[in-house]
C-alpha cells in the first residue's frame, strides 16, 4: 500500500519538549512507511528549518485568540481534505482541539490526543472541555503516570480512553573532552570545581531557579562549588538577582540557551530540578542518560522518573532547605553519585529513550488502524 500519512497538530512550535519530542517522531517516522506534516498556530524559524531538513512539511496556519476561532479549524479542514491523513495527533490544549474537531468533522480515520502536561491550574471548566474534546478522540496518551491521575480523576476521562506512554528523549550524543574544556574556560569552571547543575526555560513561577540558588545558598561549605544554569527566559535578570541577594553571585554560571546540552550535562556532577510543577520532566531524563544523580521535586511526572534513594532524591517543592541537605549529602560522598548516577542511566535507558517512546506510539497507531480496517 501507499505510505500512511501522519498530521500532527499543535499551537506555537518553540524549542520546548514537546517540540523536541516531535522532531524526534519526524526521524522516526520518515525512515518508515509514512509521510508527515505538522500544523500549527506560529513556528520558531530555527525549529521551522529543522523539522523541513528531516522532510516533515510544516503548515502554519496563523496565530489564533484562542480555540474557539472558528478560522482554524475551517484552515485545518481544508488540509485534511487535501492531504487526506490516516492518523490525526494533538499535542498541547490548542493542538489537542485542533486534531479533535477537525479530525472528527474531516472523518479522520484515527484521532489522537496527547497531554503533555500535569495542569494543576487547569479550571475545571477548561477540564471538562477537555473532557469534551477527548470524547471526539480514539485515545488520549497520558505523557506520565501522574498525568493518567489528571485525566482520570480531575478531568473525568474514562480509563479505557487513556494511554500511559512514557515520555522520551534522545540518547545523548558522545561528548569529547576538549569540548567540555572548552565551556570550562568560557564560563570560569575549574577542574576542581564540583558543578551543580539544572536546564530548563527560564520561567521561575514554573521551573523555580531562584529556590535552586537558596539551596546552593544555604550550603555549609561552598568551596570549589559553581551553579550551572542552562536555559534563557523571561526570568533571567530575577535569577541573577537572587544569586546576588544571597552572596553567591561567584558561583553561577548562566550558559544562556543551548541548542546542543550534551556537553552542559558532561560538565556537571549533580543535577538538581526544582520545578513547582511539570508533567514529565524531560531534563531529570536527558541528565540520567548522562549518568548523573539527581535531586528534584516530587512533582508530576518526576515522581516517576527519579526513585527517591536508588537514581537520586525526591524532596518537597517549594523548599530549597530540604533540596539544599541532599546537595550537601551528594557533595561529601563521589562514589554515592557515581552509584545513583549509573543506576539512573539503567533505568532511563530502558524506560525513558524516544525510541522507546516512539515504538508504544506506532503500536497504538497500528492498534487503531487495524480496528479501523486500515493495515501498514
Amino acid at each position: 500500500m501507499s505510505k500512511l500519512r501522519l498530521l500532527y497538530c499543535q499551537e506555537t512550535v518553540g524549542s520546548g519538549g514537546v517540540e523536541q519530542r516531535k522532531l524526534s517522531a519526524a526521524k522516526y517516522f520518515l525512515n518508515g512507511n509514512y509521510e508527515l506534516k505538522l500544523v500549527c498556530t506560529e513556528a520558531k524559524q530555527s525549529m521551522a528549518a529543522k523539522f523541513e531538513s528531516l522532510g516533515a512539511e510544516i503548515i502554519i496556519i496563523g496565530k489564533q485568540r484562542n480555540i474557539f476561532n472558528i478560522s482554524a479549524y475551517f484552515k485545518l479542514l481544508k488540509i485534511i481534505r487535501s492531504y487526506k491523513p490516516h492518523i490525526i495527533h494533538g499535542a498541547v490544549f490548542g493542538g489537542v482541539a485542533l486534531a479533535c474537531v477537525a479530525g472528527f468533522l474531516g472523518r479522520v480515520p484515527v484521532i489522537i490526543a496527547e497531554e503533555t502536561s500535569d495542569p494543576q491550574n487547569r479550571s475545571a471548566r477548561a477540564s471538562k472541555l477537555l473532557r469534551l474534546l477527548v470524547s471526539l478522540s480514539d485515545k488520549i496518551i497520558a505523557i506520565a503516570p501522574s498525568v493518567v491521575i489528571y485525566l482520570n480523576k480531575v478531568a473525568h476521562i474514562p480509563l479505557k480512553k487513556i494511554q500511559l506512554i512514557n515520555n522520551g528523549v534522545e540518547v545523548p550524543r558522545t561528548v569529547h573532552k576538549n569540548e567540555v574544556d572548552q565551556i570550562r574556560l568560557n564560563l570560569g569552571i575549574t577542574d576542581d570545581d564540583i558543578v551543580i547543575g539544572s536546564v530548563g526555560r527560564l520561567f521561575d513561577d514554573h521551573k523555580r531557579f531562584t529556590d535552586l540558588v537558596k539551596a546552593i545558598a544555604a550550603l555549609p561549605q561552598k568551596h570549589n562549588l559553581k551553579l550551572l544554569i542552562v536555559g534563557d527566559g523571561a526570568d533571567r535578570e530575577m535569577i541573577k538577582k537572587t544569586a546576588a541577594d544571597f552572596g553567591i553571585s561567584n558561583l553561577l554560571c548562566m550558559a544562556g540557551y543551548q541548542t546542543d546540552t550534551a556537553p552542559f550535562y558532561a560538565l556537571m556532577d549533580i543535577f538538581c530540578l526544582a520545578s513547582q510543577r511539570e508533567g514529565f520532566g524531560l531534563v531529570a531524563a536527558e541528565a540520567m542518560l548522562h549518568k548523573l544523580p539527581v535531586i528534584a521535586t516530587a512533582v508530576g511526572g518526576l515522581k516517576d522518573v527519579v526513585v527517591n534513594g536508588q537514581t537520586g532524591y525526591l524532596v518537597p517543592p517549594l523548599q530549597p532547605e530540604a533540596m539544599s541537605k541532599k546537595i550537601a549529602l551528594l557533595l561529601s560522598n563521589k562514589e554515592l553519585r557515581k552509584q545513583l548516577g549509573e543506576a539512573g542511566y539503567d533505568k532511563a535507558i530502558k524506560e525513558y529513550t524516544a525510541g522507546v517512546y516512539l515504538e508504544k506510539v506506532e503500536d497504538l497507531y497500528k492498534e487503531l488502524l487495524a480496528k479501523k480496517g486500515i493495515s501498514i
